[in-house]
């Protein structure tokens, strides 16, 4: 990956829809930063669930677009939560080179008693995160329990419980309204944001064992990265006037941070009608004349991107 200076970025960086890796200089704290702008709106705007629905579903996507990111593979890497809570499930899916999507189901009557209380939304149940290379290899998964806790809260307990590592990150979801031109009327959209450290004192390769002084130096330089985090607001995550690279560098440039090239992020999907055939003609013909609606023919429509394709059983 290539390497530029903060004050690089400063002046032609990449403001929406990319993730931005960086690292703290003199210390093995590594990070990324999200901002996603077209590339949520996008999903949101096509399901059009209500508020705190596509907000979680918002944070769904700015974490594994930050977590995907970050691996070196060619794939699919997807998060999902099965739960008791009003938000029954949540889909989202990073697959390369950068490429995002998700979809929510939900419980009309549970989520308006959840009152948008966020351990009512999930509720008790597991969320797994997927890494998945293709037909020829094996799939990695890593599974947490839910237990009413916030997207972070769920990340948090993943890299304790599935990869050790100290982490801390927080994500925010936020629906702005923004002008569509010079004097014209305003339009409602969504935007997100998010941003974590990670504590990899053997990132550098060196085995060695480390003295107390050591030890100490790393605790130390970890408990400072997260004081840090904890001064950014909500608001700055999602502010479209506020460069990433302007938030990290006021964040540590006492410290001294090192940016990388930004990893763009965009919506799509990955269905196709001869995918969709494919399935379909594993049913018999009984089945697929059951499937067929009024006008004869079978309507099937992409949970992700809402894409409708018909098909004459006949046909099939």
């Amino acid at each position: 990956m290539s390497e530029k200076s903060a004050i690089d970025l400063l002046r032609d960086g990449p403001t929406d829809d990319v993730v931005v890796p960086f690292k703290i200089e003199n210390a093995e704290i590594r990070g990324r930063f999200v901002r996603l702008g077209t590339a949520v709106d996008d999903v949101l705007s096509i399901h059009a669930y209500p508020e705190a629905v596509s907000r979680l579903l918002g944070e769904a996507i700015t974490l594994v677009a930050m977590l995907g990111s970050s691996l070196k593979f060619e794939g699919t890497f997807s998060l999902q939560t099965r739960s008791d809570g009003a938000v029954r499930m949540l889909v989202a899916d990073y697959f390369t080179p950068g490429i995002v999507r998700g979809y929510a189901a939900f419980d009309e009557d549970a989520l308006e008693r959840a009152a948008g209380s966020t351990e009512n939304l999930l509720g008790k149940g597991h969320l797994a995160l997927t890494v998945d290379q293709g037909a020829d290899t094996e799939r990695y998964q890593g599974v947490v329990e839910l237990n009413g806790q916030t997207m972070a809260d769920c990340a948090h307990q993943y890299f304790r419980q599935s990869e050790q590592i100290e982490t801390s990150l927080m994500l925010s979801v936020a629906n702005l309204f923004q002008p569509l031109g010079k004097g014209e009327p305003f339009e409602s959209v969504w935007r997100s944001g998010g941003i974590m450290v990670q504590n990899l004192p053997d990132a550098g390769g060196d085995e060695r064992r480390l003295t107390k002084k050591e030890r100490e130096e790393i605790e130390d330089q970890w408990r400072r990265a997260g004081f840090l985090l904890d001064t950014v607001s909500a608001d700055e995550l999602t502010d479209p006037t506020l460069l990433p690279q302007n938030l990290l560098y006021s964040l540590f440039h006492e410290d001294g941070v090192r940016v990388f090239a930004a990893v763009p992020i965009q919506s799509g999907c990955r269905c196709e009608r001869q995918r969709v055939e494919n399935v379909l003609k594993n049913y018999d013909k009984a089945e697929l004349d059951d499937m067929a609606v009024e006008d004869g023919v079978i309507r099937v429509t992409c949970e992700f991107c809402k894409t409708e394709y018909t098909f004459d059983p006949a046909e099939l």
